[in-house]
């Protein structure tokens, strides 16, 4: 059996990949800052809690950007002597933090707002220019989050696609704020609050959602089972591999670290047996983008059959066979030894003129409660 490991490969244009992160993250910034300060200070003026909540959101924003540039500056390096597998699980962390910074604010806001709903006082009409600002906050991050997702798909990269639905989040919130800040103005005040507590709810439901799926990358759970199953279906259809079994995956950023057992012909040569592994490992690597493949060769299913680590290695059964068959075996020879189902086949491999008739039938004369050797087949090799 042979194990075949490759050292992952680097994050295709990975300078490109940087740049462009780092250019729409910096669009994201300039937004972000523009709008917070609009939102806060006339959601303060204007006496809109619905506009302030929806202003802490656009600030969690700058957080997440500034957090967002700073993984994609470091997970974009080149695999090291620490970090063989390279360092794309910095985005992950990231966009786990990112997930838990989401989760508080909507807990804080939502807390807040439950509050104020308690206060006659706080139910008040708020400034019409409230509404315009809500508009313009509206079609502002909506037009950021068509603009980052387009980047981030066409870049792979799970982090920046989770910044641009954060925008997005923002974006369905504005669409509440409007609702409520226009209510608020037709005479029904609570409105407002009710918005701001609505959007704190909204803003929590989405960091729990990045959060989770962060969580669980960082805890090696396998990719969903359509991918599993597309994986296992491009293995089992490379030449030379006849089943497969214990096939694991995971993922590391934006793509997948994948180990199967390949079972091949027992009988094939190493040369033979590393093809079929190479030729496997490269067919999952071009069609499903995984950023390491681990194939393991067996001879036989070793999760259903005998296993064969009680049998000796190579000099002692060649040992044990001498004895046993009471001569010593040809200086020419060669013996290939097959380890299956718990038992030793021996192929001996004869050079120059015929095997010795004695030879032949001190090898056929084998007996058939042999402890190791359960099958001895002799072959004459030709003369090149």
């Amino acid at each position: 059996m042979e194990e075949h490991g490759v050292k992952p490969d680097s994050p295709k244009g990975a300078g490109h990949h940087y740049h462009e992160a780092k250019k729409v993250t910096l669009v994201s910034v300039v937004v972000n800052i523009a709008l917070t300060l609009l939102q806060i200070v006339v959601g303060i003026i204007g006496k809109s809690s619905a506009l302030v909540a929806d202003g802490m959101h656009s600030l969690s924003d700058l957080l997440c950007d500034f957090l967002v540039l700073f993984a994609n500056r470091h997970g974009s390096k080149d695999a090291d002597k620490d970090h063989p597998y390279g360092h794309a699980r910095i985005e992950t962390a990231t966009t786990f933090v990112l997930g838990v910074i989401l989760m508080g604010t909507g807990a804080a806001l939502l807390w807040g707002a439950a509050q104020r709903l308690q206060d006659p006082a706080a139910l008040q009409k708020v400034h019409f220019m409230t509404l315009w600002i809500a508009v313009l906050t509206l079609l502002g991050k909506e037009g950021l989050f068509r603009y980052m997702l387009h980047v981030a798909r066409k870049l792979r990269s799970r982090m920046l696609e989770a910044n641009a639905w954060h925008a997005r989040s923002d974006a369905a919130s504005s669409v509440i704020v409007v609702a409520g800040i226009a209510g608020n103005l037709a005479g029904v005040t609570s409105l407002d609050l009710l918005a701001a507590a609505l959007v704190a709810a909204m803003i929590f439901r989405m960091g729990w959602k990045q959060a989770y799926h962060a969580l669980m990358e960082l805890i090696d759970t396998s990719l969903d089972e359509k991918e599993v199953a597309a994986i296992r279906t491009t293995l089992l259809a490379t030449p030379g591999v006849r089943g497969l079994h214990e096939l694991r995956t995971r993922r590391m950023g934006d793509r997948a670290l994948v180990d199967a057992h390949v079972l091949v012909d027992p009988k094939i040569s190493v040369s033979e047996g590393h093809y079929v592994a190479e030729t496997a490992r490269a067919r999952v690597v071009k069609a499903h983008g995984a950023l390491d493949v681990m194939i393991h060769i067996d001879p036989e299913d070793d999760s259903a059959v005998k296993r064969s680590l009680h049998l000796p290695p190579r000099e002692v059964l060649l040992a044990h066979l001498e004895q046993q068959l009471a001569m010593p075996l040809p200086l020419s020879c060669r013996v290939a030894l097959h380890y299956l189902d718990g038992r030793v086949e021996a192929d001996i491999f004869l050079a120059g003129p015929a095997p010795d008739d004695a030879f032949a039938r001190a090898a056929a004369a084998l007996p058939a409660d042999d402890p190791y050797f359960g099958a001895i087949r002799l072959f004459h090799e030709l003369a090149p």
